[in-house]
């Protein structure tokens, strides 16, 4: 059983405490674009993330080849593994293709492995603890499992995260699930180093004993988003609060008017980050009418594009 003291942030956690879910950056013929991957990686890691995963949702994996997802994991570790934790996004709804693409993963040298519900599929609660479980213990890298049902279709439920805490090999939860209450549950019964998936509940839950964040807006506030996490590590609830607010028009940016992964590239092609905002279909880019409102919330934020 977790005690008050094993709840508490620490600058120790095995995924660190800041993350990123990176964009996989394309070419303009639409090919990935491994040099602007290696950039934006040592970049990230520079400005203060210690941990990125990489191919994950906004990284748009469901439209990688399974060589693109490698090509992506050594690129990012051979570019920043020594400096941050690389976890990825090596998992589909199809577990035995899941642990043929974790293996690959492992082999290249990612420090983790990001393992979400299956989705399209819907299995029950015992399908979704049989397919963790099968991908924990393919390797022997940590896994930190991604509940995330506004993409998956199903959230994996309080009683099957505590038991999948059982699971040596998995020690980490990245939860968007939204709801406190479960959150607050999974933390007073596991030991489960827990990270925000909502970029806006960082301060929440960090207040309950979480690690930190994952984030998406954390591509174009890094610096920000490191000393939110840093004043919450310290226990500096005053200036956690205010980088909070400071904070939420970015977020509202890059989370709230179109998907985030487009919303990412779309900024960081204004910041000259990226030389482009390409996606793959179905995702395309903004209109200008669509990023009308995330150039307002950025201004409201102070920052100048």
């Amino acid at each position: 059983m977790p005690t008050p003291e094993s709840n508490t942030p620490r600058h120790d956690a095995i995924f660190g405490n800041l993350g990123t879910a990176m964009v996989t950056p394309f070419t303009s013929a639409g090919e990935v674009d491994y040099d602007q991957a290696a950039a934006l990686a040592t970049k990230l890691v520079d400005e203060g993330c210690d941990n990125l995963v990489v191919t994950g949702t906004t990284g748009e994996t469901s439209t990688l080849t399974d060589e693109e997802n490698v090509g992506m994991f050594r690129t990012v570790v051979e570019a920043v593994g020594d400096r941050a934790k690389i976890i990825a996004g090596s998992t589909t709804n199809d577990t035995a293709h899941s642990i043929q693409l974790s293996q690959a993963a492992a082999k290249v040298g990612v420090h983790g492995l990001l393992v979400t519900a299956p989705y399209y599929n819907k299995p029950s609660q015992a399908g979704v603890q049989a397919h963790v479980e099968t991908l924990a213990s393919c390797t022997d890298l940590p896994v930190m499992v991604y509940d995330i049902p506004g993409r998956t279709g199903i959230s994996i439920s309080t009683e099957t995260l505590i038991r999948l805490a059982e699971h040596p090999n998995v020690v980490a939860l990245k939860d968007a699930k939204a709801d406190y209450q479960a959150t607050t549950r999974v933390l007073a019964n596991t030991d489960l180093d827990v990270y925000s998936g909502d970029d806006g509940l960082t301060l929440p839950l960090m207040a309950a004993g979480a690690q930190g964040v994952i984030s998406v807006t954390a591509h174009v506030a890094t610096a920000r988003y490191r000393r939110l996490v840093d004043a919450l590590l310290a226990g500096d609830l005053a200036t956690a609060r205010a980088l909070h607010f400071e904070l939420d028009p970015i977020q509202r940016a890059v989370m709230s008017h179109i998907q985030g992964a487009v919303a990412a590239k779309t900024v960081l092609k204004w910041q000259g980050v990226l030389s482009n905002a390409i996606v793959r279909l179905p995702l395309v880019e903004p209109t200008e009418e669509e990023t009308a409102p995330i150039r307002a919330d950025l201004a409201e934020a102070g920052i100048k594009l």
